[in-house]
């Protein structure tokens, strides 16, 4: 499949999932601000696809993203239904292994913000921004932290603006510390996957 083929069928299942998850959301002026960010992404990708072409797996690890956002779009991150699902598909629930009290979902997103985004972003800065393949990681690893940062920054802007009316957009869920340990995984999760390419490389 071409690249170009691969990014049709893509973008098609995320326009198919984007709107069976945008039937009655659980807080629609939640999924409204979730959303916002991911459509400027999606719409990006789709104005630019003609100046340039992501790999597939670049795509592939775009749409993987997209898709878990839209799932806790709609339930709201702090209610996604994981354990119970993995619960009741494979009798294993996370959350009594772990011993987890708080929804991880938002977590594990930020985490993989940094693991399936930086690849496509230092792809990006070598073939569009001419950048060696070290410079380029470099980058898109400093891209990555940087947006996490701003991201924190419009929750902090959208809990300033709502009030009481931002508490199930931030997610929270009580943890004063919580804008950091998302920032972290997102570094943890970018500087994982730089470091799992670099070793696949020198493999082959």
């Amino acid at each position: 499949m071409s690249n170009r083929r691969c990014f049709g069928v893509l973008m098609a299942l995320f326009v198919v999932l984007f709107a069976v998850l945008a039937v009655a959301p659980r807080e629609p002026a939640t999924w409204a601000m979730e959303n916002a960010v991911a459509a400027l992404f999606v719409i990006g990708l789709w104005v630019t696809r003609r100046w340039f072409r992501f790999s597939r797996s670049a795509y592939l690890m775009m749409f993987s993203f997209l898709a878990l956002h839209e799932i806790g779009a709609h339930y709201t991150y702090s209610h996604v239904p994981y354990d119970q699902t993995l619960h009741t598909l494979f009798g294993f629930s996370p959350d009594a292994v772990m011993g987890w009290q708080r929804n991880q979902y938002d977590r594990f997103l930020h985490l993989l913000y940094g693991l399936l985004l930086v690849l496509p972003l230092s792809e990006l800065c070598r073939e569009w921004g001419g950048l060696r393949r070290p410079a380029a990681a470099l980058f898109a690893f400093t891209l990555i932290l940087a947006s996490s940062l701003l991201y924190e920054l419009i929750e902090w802007g959208a809990a300033v603006a709502l009030g009481d009316g931002s508490t199930a957009f931030l997610g929270t869920q009580g943890d004063p510390w919580d804008a950091q340990k998302d920032m972290a995984l997102a570094t943890v999760g970018a500087l994982a996957s730089l470091v799992i390419a670099a070793l696949a490389r020198r493999i082959r």
